[in-house]
């Protein structure tokens, strides 16, 4: 697998299409903290670590919905393993106006784009969520 974090967006992606509550996916510090700044944001309801029948950890992703309908209405990986994308503080980008948020590595840690603004760091911009 090339690019674990496009992995894991898509299984989340695939497991809102089908209505699923949860959604299991390899674990990885990067993943984590990804997921972490979902949590912190309202997007998924939780994540906890788990192991599968051959012990490999793996992470439990508890989707969130309102009404029925998902909360992350979309999920894109930015930076790419071929291409990558760094953003200087002013430049990171908006997602719909505010309403959405860029999740962002920077030297502090990977945190949300406003959390990168308050900090006043840039860094590479992962994946944005809508």
């Amino acid at each position: 697998m090339n690019d674990p974090l496009a992995d894991m967006l898509t299984r989340i992606r695939n497991a809102q299409m089908r209505g699923k509550s949860t959604v299991r996916t390899p674990a990885s510090k990067l993943r984590a903290w990804v997921l972490d700044v979902l949590l912190e944001e309202g997007y998924i309801r939780g994540y906890e670590h788990a192991t599968d029948e051959r012990g490999h950890p793996e992470l439990e992703i508890s989707l969130k919905y309102h009404d029925g309908v998902p909360v992350i209405r979309e999920l894109k990986r930015i930076s790419k393993p071929g291409r990558r994308v760094y953003a200087g503080v002013k430049e990171i980008p908006e997602v719909r106006n505010g309403l959405g948020v860029s999740v962002v590595s920077t030297p502090k840690g990977v945190m949300s784009d406003a959390a990168a603004r308050a900090a006043n760091v840039g860094g590479e911009v992962l994946c944005q969520v809508f």
